[in-house]
């Protein structure tokens, strides 16, 4: 099948040489992107600035903005046949940007925020995407219910759910524990392992999921 991956961070700019990030290093996306690949799919990687090296046979599309990649998704999209996102993208972004650097004179400095666009709210109702729809939600309490939210609000058929608040997985780590969170209250936890071990299993669980076969 086609799949179309995000992956890394965003960057929101304030002025020419600040902006307004997360710390996402991308490797979730660019592992889940790897392991598609060996599973014989064809993949679309729509990144964000990471300092990975992309894997080879596949399609990539950087950008840098939560508007960039809004625009890179729905332009992609169709002729997909799932969609997994796992970018971490900025829900926020200054409402206006300072054409020059701003200089260190006041004692504070005071910036006024908007939201950017909702990309996976937008999958669903805007871009009008019916194919499989896997969205991750990083949380730091509460973590199946927000996951379980996200996946009613979004129209996921499948929420990849992991504590951020945890030592040594999950941003900026090498390893990942995260638990499958699915239509009807089901879910999976799976254990934690390496991101490339891990991306295999999810890889796997997506195929599955997305047969037509698959019970509903």
């Amino acid at each position: 099948m086609r799949l179309l991956i995000t992956a890394g961070p965003t960057r929101e700019p304030i002025d020419p040489v600040r902006f307004l990030s997360n710390r996402s290093s991308g490797r979730m996306g660019y592992a889940l992107a790897e392991a598609a690949l060996a599973a014989g799919h064809e993949v679309l990687l729509i990144s964000g600035p990471v300092t990975l090296p992309p894997p080879s046979g596949l399609q990539l599309i950087r950008v840098e903005t939560a508007r960039e990649m809004f625009d890179a998704v729905r332009t992609h999209l169709p002729g997909c046949d799932a969609a997994i996102f796992s970018a971490a993208v900025a829900d926020y972004r200054p409402a206006q940007v300072v054409s020059q650097k701003i200089k260190k004179t006041a004692d504070t400095l005071t910036l006024q925020l908007e939201r950017t666009e909702d990309i996976l709210g937008s999958v669903r109702s805007q871009f009008g995407f019916h194919g499989f729809l896997v969205g991750f939600a990083a949380e730091t309490e509460n973590l199946i219910a927000h996951a379980q939210d996200k996946l009613l609000r979004k129209g996921c058929d499948l929420i990849i759910a992991n504590d951020v608040s945890q030592s040594g997985i999950g941003f900026d780590s090498l390893e990942n524990e995260v638990t499958l969170c699915l239509p009807g209250g089901q879910t999976m936890p799976l254990p934690r392992q390496s991101k490339t071990a891990l991306a295999r299993e999810l890889i796997a669980h997506i195929s599955r999921l997305s047969s037509p076969q698959a019970p509903k």
